[in-house]
């Protein structure tokens, strides 16, 4: 079975944590074994976030003063480079039967797209309200969304419509190769009317690049792995539960968090709406459980392809 399978950025650094070398290489490390017995048996092609990671590098990047500031999309070139590599050797390190390979991916986007508009896409750490108030001293044109008692810089997250390196992937999936690609949504890159690429100033929602990297590779699954257990009604709350199965009626109709479990769900929706197929969104380290449709929150057509 083809599967494509998206990690998570915090998934890989937990909240509260800082974002350091030895936490991301630890979670990388649990993230390769959680996947090893999935990608020993099936065809499966990675995806991964990057929030906390690409705002870390805006961080030093903005910390070094002498040197104008490189853009977003370098830095999520960057997060590509850095996440790929660690999952590509903590991979290689359990894996017996297979071999797997990182792709640098663009992902084209539209300049004109409404979320320049509204950043939405939340990167980097958690700030208190003074901490928030010194950056928006430093960095005025930062934007913040408050996420309970905290804050977190908000970018814009266009939709993505293209990526790149399709071909590519597709060879490397033709050649037996388990693929890392699209991370952090991939690198966003717009086209002009000559049909040139440049980069642009964006953080793609790698849930979305995902559900169009699953449709384009006519996957049979796609999988969307953090670090909680699925859809929960009114989480958060007393009453919160998790809801196990959802019809794509059902899930239209959640009221749930932008830049949290919303795109996640919207993803996953697009990707049934357009396939038929199922998808399913859970913990990391049930993702046997979640093939098998033990564990995690699936979305379908309707409930009776459950």
């Amino acid at each position: 079975m083809r599967i494509v399978i998206a990690i998570g950025g915090n998934a890989l650094l937990q909240h509260g944590e800082i974002a350091s070398f030895s936490h991301m290489q630890t979670h990388v490390e649990q993230c390769a074994k959680a996947l090893a017995p999935v990608c020993q048996v099936h065809e499966v092609v990675l995806v991964h976030g990057n929030g906390p990671q690409v705002g870390l590098l805006a961080l030093q990047n903005h910390a070094y003063k002498t040197v104008p500031a490189y853009p977003l999309d370098c830095l999520v070139a960057e997060s590509q480079g850095l996440i790929g590599y660690l999952l590509q050797l903590a991979l290689a390190n359990v894996l017996t039967r297979q071999t797997c390979v990182t792709l640098l991916t663009q992902v084209e986007v539209a300049n004109d797209d409404p979320a320049f508009r509204t950043p939405t896409k939340p990167i980097g750490p958690f700030y208190t309200s003074a901490e928030k108030r010194a950056l928006e001293s430093e960095q005025p044109h930062w934007t913040f969304t408050q996420m309970n008692d905290e804050w977190r810089r908000v970018v814009a997250s266009p939709a993505p419509k293209a990526i790149i390196e399709q071909s590519a992937i597709s060879q490397a999936l033709a050649n037996k190769q388990l693929v890392i690609t699209c991370g952090g949504g991939g690198i966003p890159v717009q086209r002009d009317a000559s049909g040139k690429l440049s980069g642009i100033e964006a953080v793609i929602d790698k849930d979305a690049s995902a559900a169009l990297l699953a449709r384009k590779l006519n996957a049979d699954r796609l999988i969307i792995l953090t670090d909680v257990d699925g859809v929960y009604q009114d989480y958060g709350l007393k009453s919160a539960h998790l809801l196990t199965t959802l019809s794509i009626d059902e899930a239209n109709q959640l009221q749930l968090a932008q830049g949290s479990m919303a795109p996640k769900v919207e993803a996953c929706v697009d990707f049934v709406t357009k396939t038929g197929k199922t998808a399913a969104i859970g913990n990391l380290n049930q993702i046997s459980a979640i093939l098998a449709g033990e564990k995690g929150t699936r979305i379908n057509l309707n409930k009776a392809l459950a």
